[in-house]
């Protein structure tokens, strides 16, 4: 993106995508399970132990069940952002929108980390995107 007014544009226009950003903070009163879980609970109506299930297959699938039970900020950056991606991912999504990948994972060498996240989750999303600013390419 070539600055702010146009990242914004594209988010705002792209209502049909899941979006993975800093701008939405995960619950700090809830887990990570519950995190992923509560979605499910809101969009289909499921009782906490499915929807809990479920969000724990996708926690595995990601190889971070590890931090189920965990609250934000007691989370690590890379932690933080699987949480966030099976928040997104929880309910299958046409398109994945990952907002500035550097400010999710600041210590991170992200390519090979996103890469290594999304090929676990791949039939879950037709389309990733990355959207970030030009300068950050």
């Amino acid at each position: 993106m070539p600055d702010d007014p146009a990242r914004r544009a594209l988010l705002a226009e792209r209502t049909d995508a899941a979006l993975v950003s800093d701008a939405l903070p995960l619950r700090a009163n809830l887990s990570v399970l519950e995190n992923a879980a509560i979605v499910l609970q809101y969009r289909e109506n499921l009782d906490y132990d499915r929807a809990a299930d479920r969000a724990w297959s996708l926690l595995g699938r990601l190889g971070r069940t590890g931090c189920a039970f965990r609250r934000d900020p007691d989370l690590s950056a890379e932690e933080r952002f699987v949480a966030k991606l099976a928040r997104a991912l929880i309910l299958p999504q046409p398109i994945i929108i990952i907002e500035r990948p550097g400010l999710l994972l600041p210590d991170t060498h992200y390519p090979p980390f996103l890469d290594a996240s999304l090929a676990a989750v791949e039939d879950l999303f037709e389309q990733c995107w990355i959207v970030d600013y030009s300068w950050n390419e």
